[in-house]
């Protein structure tokens, strides 16, 4: 569960972010990476929460 604290808090703070493109489809090889890493560690992260039984939908608050 730390680990995947840790990426999503490294992936807020350092790979740029990219809402501000209204197509996805647009986005280069680079920006298509970071897109999938960001989806995949924040899968991640939201995964091992349900494991602990905390959900940030029931509106706990969890540790960054």
């Amino acid at each position: 569960m730390m680990v995947w604290r840790v990426l999503s808090a490294m992936n807020r703070w350092l790979l740029p972010s990219i809402h501000k493109v209204p197509d996805l489809t647009r986005l280069n090889g680079f920006q298509k990476a970071i897109v999938g890493w960001k989806m995949w560690v924040t899968y991640r992260h939201l995964e091992a929460l349900k494991q602990k039984e905390k959900s940030p939908l029931k509106g706990e608050n969890l540790p960054l």
